[in-house]
């Protein structure tokens, strides 16, 4: 008897590993956007004044097309984010709510990672977050994919004593294959870890159960270089499973990679080992400088744009290669209408489009249970709701 108990429990122990789920491309089909709005809070009211403008701009651009879901700090924030939006004659209709204190604006990092299923039902992973290796506040950031599930009623499964994972961290082409930079997924450099003692293996064994892929690509990467050590969604991003869209090498020289990083990001290959195509964007002629006047040291990358219903949100800088980087960009996208950000201020704190934006795929959720907000990642049993 006791043989045959431990044999149940090994089998079922090895169904849950082998049981994945898949993260849809940024391209397919979106039920609506999530945005962290700007506050005073935490870095006072000059930092939000003039970042605001390029939260206004995405919301115009968003919610035409899908619905644009914003969460406020506290509900005077949302009398301002309202009033700021109407003044600016962006309609609310397609526009809503969450009430959540937020240490700052990145979603793409720490917010929740929606996915889905075998039975192709959506979901949220709520992967750990500690402010790219505790370097700034993070924990109410970090309680923000549980907060949407619990408000939403979505089941998620509750990754944060499994591994800490940031959504800039990683692209993935939709078809089996992620690529990461090791400086801000396993480094145990002081300042930069994120996850204590990982292994590569255990982090890629992590990717392939949550993002659903059989492939993992690594870049070195260079730890301390900014407050990220250095995302990949900076300087490349999957256009599709045999496409990606990338800079010359000059560029990204200038942005710090090695040569044996660029040499290994031109060579990769996707799942039926062929190489990608490769198209290039420059990046900012000149160094970028704000809207305000502060001249930075170093360009601006048009990469780390958004893909969305009906549009692409471009990063743009008041550059010379604006334009250029829009064309190119539009060219990838013909069913869908670039639309230029201005992040000139946003980019002085280290970030684009890409990086304060989190996509909720189009399609029928996986309803919670109601005894608890979230599972741990043992995947228990749930509902399908239409």
């Amino acid at each position: 008897m006791r043989k045959l108990l431990t044999i149940f429990v090994f089998l079922s122990f090895q169904f849950c590993m082998t049981q994945t789920y898949h993260f849809p491309e940024e391209s397919a089909p979106h039920e609506g956007t999530w945005l962290q709005w700007p506050h005073h809070h935490q870095h006072g009211i000059t930092y939000r004044n003039r970042v605001e403008k390029t939260w206004i701009d995405m919301t115009k651009a968003l919610q035409t097309n899908e619905k644009v879901h914003i969460i406020a700090y506290d509900e005077s924030e949302k009398e301002h984010i309202t009033g700021v939006l109407q003044k600016a004659g962006v309609s609310l209709k397609n526009v809503d709510f969450k009430i959540y204190p937020t240490d700052d604006v990145w979603v793409r990092d720490n917010g929740p990672l929606f996915v889905k299923d075998k039975n192709n039902n959506i979901l949220i992973e709520d992967w750990g977050f500690n402010g790219w290796g505790e370097k700034f506040d993070f924990e109410n950031c970090d309680a923000v994919p549980s907060q949407i599930g619990r408000d939403l009623g979505i089941k998620v499964i509750n990754l944060n004593d499994e591994m800490v994972n940031e959504g800039g961290s990683v692209e993935t082409d939709g078809r089996g294959v992620l690529m990461a930079c090791k400086s801000s997924v396993i480094s145990q450099k002081k300042g930069s870890i994120r996850n204590k003692d990982i292994t590569q293996q255990e982090a890629e064994d992590y990717f392939k159960k949550y993002y659903g892929v059989s492939k993992v690509i690594w870049l070195e990467g260079i730890t301390g270089l900014d407050i990220t050590d250095m995302h990949i969604d900076g300087f490349m991003k999957f256009i599709n499973s045999s496409t990606m869209l990338t800079m010359g090498k000059d560029d990204l020289l200038d942005m710090g990679l090695s040569e044996k990083d660029i040499n290994t990001l031109y060579a990769a290959t996707n799942t039926k080992g062929e190489q990608y195509k490769k198209v290039y964007v420059p990046a900012t002629k000149n160094n970028v400088k704000t809207a305000y006047g502060k001249q930075l040291d170093y360009k601006g990358s048009y990469v780390n744009y958004y893909v969305a219903n009906g549009v692409v949100l471009v990063p743009n800088y008041g550059d010379v290669n604006d334009e250029v980087a829009n064309k190119i960009i539009q060219k990838q996208y013909p069913d869908r209408k670039v639309i230029g950000i201005d992040v000139r201020n946003l980019y002085e704190n280290g970030g684009m489009v890409h990086c304060v934006t989190q996509q909720q795929p189009a399609g029928n959720t996986v309803k919670q249970k109601a005894k608890a907000a979230t599972t741990k990642s043992t995947d228990e049993e749930y509902e399908d709701e239409e």
